[in-house]
């Protein structure tokens, strides 16, 4: 143990004036200085988000209360189908099944509770009462013909001009199978297809918007390539309709961006081209749109160590030549960004292929960053489900207009077995409260609230929602 000299002098700066000043008296300056610009720093922060504090508390609004009151789960593992062989018994006993490997095992006794059968599917013509406008993350859901909806991956535009939302997303309603013996579970490339709805909930099958070419083998969308993660949105200066995905080889090493145009919501798309944006590699991405009009691209690159984002041309139909790294090193993918108050907020996921793993929030007062992490934004279910985002992975964020702080989180329950029986989980996310620990930079205090994303089996949004738009 270190003992204290009594007769040590105390340590002294000698300062410019001449004076002499103690240790403690520099650092409760200093302290004090940091905390100013801290304070100086918050208030700027709220006078961008729009001169005056809006109520964040989400908690404290009646209409996200119930929302807010998670459940929890309590699924048990079943013992193994029949007894060890004495052989079997004798060797050394393998490592203990896990929820996650139950979850990818496509003969699981408990399969059900993550992939429900058709009888419990949710049908907008046939709900009514109290099931009417409610969701069941990971059931079926069918459009108004009665069809499983096929928007894998996709994303949402609101479309001011017919007050509609439209639903774009992967269509897998193919055969799944592995083009090598190395290879990942696959559909071959049906196309895009769209959905519309007024009230997020019953959705019309549009059509496929932007189809798989047959016969042309050079072509980036010809059916045994990769299509993912379309999203769209509308340009107000040329009126068009701009799509923006992911395009692939069999072997995932095209790694770029394809880039389709329409003058309607519900297509026909037309195919343009595909690029490495900035000349990197580009696999997950997503496109935002911010409130002044400008479009980014945000993609994973480098082998998905890291995530790329760059302004959009005034057009929509190309990158800049602007480009940030950001998150660099922590290998994330599936990014579903928004924004509130603001603040830019982002979703991402790790990168285990079709196995669910533990999502991030971010979080940054400019869109080109710095970004910080802020934890795992999952809340309810149980330790596994909060550790596998719901044994889903995330795909875009909705505003709900009207209620300060809620959004719609969507994500996707992949099915690498039957990549077409792929299952959708929508969730409240809300934005308030502090968040779960310092940053890492603006000395440790973190100038943005926490992102959640509760777990519900059955839940609905908030009743008059619509009638705030």
């Amino acid at each position: 143990m270190r003992m204290r000299n009594k007769y040590r002098k105390p340590t002294t700066f000698r300062c410019n004036a001449g004076s002499r000043c103690s240790l403690s008296v520099m650092v409760w300056s200093l302290v004090g200085f940091l905390l100013m610009i801290h304070f100086y720093s918050l208030s700027r922060h709220k006078d961008g988000a729009g001169g005056h504090s809006q109520l964040q508390m989400s908690h404290h609004h009646p209409l996200l209360r119930e929302l807010e009151q998670v459940e929890e789960e309590n699924i048990q593992i079943p013992p193994p189908k029949g007894k060890r062989s004495p052989r079997a018994a004798k060797r050394r006993p393998k490592r203990p099944t896990t929820l996650i490997d139950e979850f990818l095992d496509e003969s699981s006794q408990i399969r059900h509770l993550f992939f429900p059968d058709q009888k419990t599917a949710i049908d907008p013509m046939q709900e009514a009462g109290n099931d009417s406008f409610c969701y069941y993350p990971g059931r079926i859901w069918l459009d108004t013909d009665g069809d499983p909806i096929q928007a894998h991956g996709g994303g949402i535009l609101y479309d001011k001009r017919s007050r509609m939302y439209y639903w774009y997303g992967e269509y897998k309603d193919g055969s799944t199978y592995h083009a090598h013996k190395k290879a990942a579970a696959r559909v071959d490339i049906i196309g895009v297809g769209c959905y519309s709805s007024k009230d997020l909930w019953a959705w019309k099958f549009e059509g496929i918007v932007l189809a798989a070419e047959e016969t042309d083998e050079a072509h980036d969308l010809h059916k045994s390539n990769v299509l993912e993660r379309p999203k769209v949105i509308y340009n107000d200066r040329t009126g068009k309709y701009v799509m923006w995905m992911h395009v692939d080889d069999t072997n995932y090493t095209k790694a770029a961006v394809g880039v389709a145009i329409s003058d309607s919501p519900t297509g026909p798309f037309d195919y343009l081209y595909s690029k490495r944006p900035h000349g990197f590699d580009s696999r997950d991405m997503t496109l935002f749109r911010d409130e002044d009009g400008v479009a980014y691209l945000i993609y994973s690159s480098e082998d998905n160590s890291e995530l790329h984002i760059g302004p959009l041309n005034q057009d929509y139909l190309d990158v800049t030549h602007v480009m940030r790294r950001i998150l660099v090193g922590q290998h994330r993918e599936a990014p579903a960004l928004f924004k509130h108050q603001g603040t830019y907020y982002m979703i991402t996921s790790g990168c285990t292929g079709w196995a669910p793993n533990e999502a991030l929030a971010h979080a940054a007062e400019s869109i080109m960053g710095p970004w910080e992490t802020m934890g795992n934004p999952c809340i309810g279910g149980n330790k596994i489900f909060r550790l596998t985002t719901f044994f889903a992975q995330s795909t875009f964020v909705v505003p709900l207009p009207g209620i300060t702080g809620s959004f719609i989180f969507m994500a996707d329950r992949w099915n690498p077995a039957d990549l077409r029986d792929s299952r959708y989980v929508w969730l409240p996310l809300t934005v308030g409260g502090a968040a779960d620990h310092p940053l890492e930079y603006n000395f440790g205090f973190p100038l943005w609230s926490r992102v959640s994303i509760y777990w519900h089996r059955r839940w609905r949004l908030p009743y008059g929602w619509r009638e705030q738009k």
